[in-house]
């Protein structure tokens, strides 16, 4: 039923078609994760994808702390043997190989050994603007002469710990998340020296005429986008300059960050072709509204993955690709015999858990010095209390219908795999405590509080955010072992450089001060 079951570890896999070593209880996770049944078969088929489409060179890539995609690219012809032994990549590429504010290498030095990503092969698409050339994500492993933990599953991985903590939470609760996310972004202009120069179109909301101007990048974003299986499904004008959403169906949460990553690939792209840039930035101006990744989620049991609903003659990749989970049971629906309008009890059970961690998950959602330009400029909705209601755009997290949840502390930069995982866990934490979210805030949250109701307010700046998490163990879970060290390191040391850096806000406030 889980997208990525194919090429989920099993101590207990019979030799393959190949004639690969059966594997052990004592196996590494790496080799668990080759030889898992029916993941030779899928190799197979990307090699027959590979002749049929005449792909000639594949990008290996998986996602770094911060959401960036990274990894290497490697000729067609070699597809076997690296699907086999995988590729090395120094661990420090989980943390973009970026340096710290004291000349050290953020998460990882040059001493560190590197990191082995095996592909997922059921994530094969070719690129629908070079056809010659095609991706898989992959999932990464320590290095198999490692002294500790050789072949172990590489913990700064984000989007293996989210594979991993998904399946760990269908085995516990006997449901799986799906998830929809809602990925505003801005399309800016350049001059001849390619320097931005404001956005495209003028920061009109919903506007048909503004949406038009942007035709030429947005269809260019929707034929690319189903090409690589992206069901959309509708798009508006935003009310900040140049800002589009465009949204695509829902489905299994792995599976779903994996469309938000290409997407913003999509859009890395045809900005290229179209001369403009894609901005995922958050906050790029004031006065205007910032760039949110509302998270729309649902706990299902059952269901079945329907297979290329885009209708495609030739799937240009492999059909997990063009995959959706539909049907089943949605437990976040209401129950009629309790409320007609409450969510049943797993539903409120889940937004009690995330209410009761949403200090710590602001550091996931809100995860830049700039997120938090979007909390304080007021009067864009953004979410800034800890609360919760139905259709309420004040509050945090709200019923926005029957059956789902929007969380909406959450912004462009955000990287999915991560907040996905800490979702997860205060879910999770949520249902094995039974915890009460309390009763809905039907008010605007701002004319409630003058009524004299006691709100907790969200961290508003990103020192706040990563104390928070650093005080809770329940989503530190998320990131375990050496994720926390890395995105600890690395979003501490952001939060330093802004501090110890003189902008142009200081020199005109202080400048002529005194005397």
């Amino acid at each position: 039923m889980v997208a990525t079951k194919p090429t989920t570890p099993n101590p207990t896999a019979k030799p393959t078609a190949r004639g690969n070593v059966q594997p052990t209880q004592t196996s590494s996770d790496l080799e668990r994760h080759v030889h898992a049944p029916g993941r030779d078969t899928l190799v197979k088929q990307v090699r027959e994808k590979i002749n049929q489409l005449g792909v000639t060179y594949i990008y290996f890539q998986f996602v770094s702390v911060t959401g960036r995609i990274v990894g290497k690219g490697i000729p067609a012809n070699h597809w076997e043997s690296i699907a086999e032994r995988g590729f090395q990549l120094v661990y420090g590429s989980t943390a973009n190989l970026f340096i710290d504010r004291h000349g050290e290498y953020i998460g990882y030095g040059p001493e560190a050994s590197e990191l082995v990503g095996i592909a997922d092969p059921e994530t094969f698409v070719q690129l629908p603007w070079d056809k010659r050339i095609a991706r898989v994500f992959c999932t990464c492993f320590r290095n198999r002469e490692e002294r500790v933990n050789p072949g172990g599953h590489l913990t700064s991985d984000c989007r293996g710990n989210l594979r991993i903590f998904h399946e760990e939470f269908q085995q516990t609760h006997k449901m799986h998340l799906r998830m929809g996310t809602e990925p505003e972004m801005m399309w800016l202009k350049l001059d001849e020296n390619r320097e931005l120069k404001g956005g495209v179109t003028k920061p009109n909301c919903y506007h048909i005429d503004q949406f038009e101007e942007l035709r030429p990048a947005f269809m260019n974003v929707i034929e690319y986008g189903q090409a690589m299986g992206l069901d959309m499904i509708q798009g508006d004008h935003e009310d900040a300059p140049g800002q589009l959403e465009l949204n695509w169906m829902f489905d299994d949460v792995l599976r779903n960050s994996d469309r938000l990553t290409t997407y913003r690939q999509i859009c890395a792209q045809v900005a290229r072709e179209k001369g403009l840039h894609a901005c995922f930035m958050s906050k790029p101006f004031m006065n205007v509204s910032a760039s949110g990744c509302h998270h729309n989620m649902s706990l299902w049991s059952g269901g079945d993955l329907t297979a290329n609903p885009l209708g495609q003659k030739v799937l240009p990749g492999m059909e997990g690709v063009f995959s959706y989970l539909q049907g089943g049971v949605n437990h976040f629906m209401p129950e009629p015999k309790i409320d007609s309008v409450k969510p049943g009890p797993v539903g409120l059970k889940s937004i009690g858990g995330v209410i009761a961690h949403l200090k710590a998950l602001t550091a996931i959602g809100s995860s830049t010095v700039n997120s938090y330009r979007r909390l304080w400029d007021t009067g864009f909705w953004a979410p800034v209390f800890a609360d919760w209601g139905f259709q309420n755009r004040t509050c945090a997290l709200r019923v926005s219908a029957p059956g789902r949840f929007e969380y909406r502390s959450v912004d462009s930069m955000v990287n999915p795999y991560l907040m996905g995982a800490g979702l997860l866990k205060a879910f999770d934490d949520g249902l094995n405590r039974n915890l009460d979210p309390g009763e809905p805030e039907e008010r605007n949250i701002y004319v409630a509080m003058e009524a004299g109701k006691q709100v907790s307010k969200l961290p508003m700046n990103l020192g706040e955010a990563l104390h928070e998490l650093a005080n809770d163990a329940v989503i530190r879970a998320a990131m375990p072992d050496e994720m926390y060290r890395v995105f600890h390191h690395y979003k501490n040391d952001e939060w330093e450089k802004f501090n110890h850096t003189v902008t142009n806000w200081d020199l005109e406030q202080y400048l002529d001060c005194l005397p």
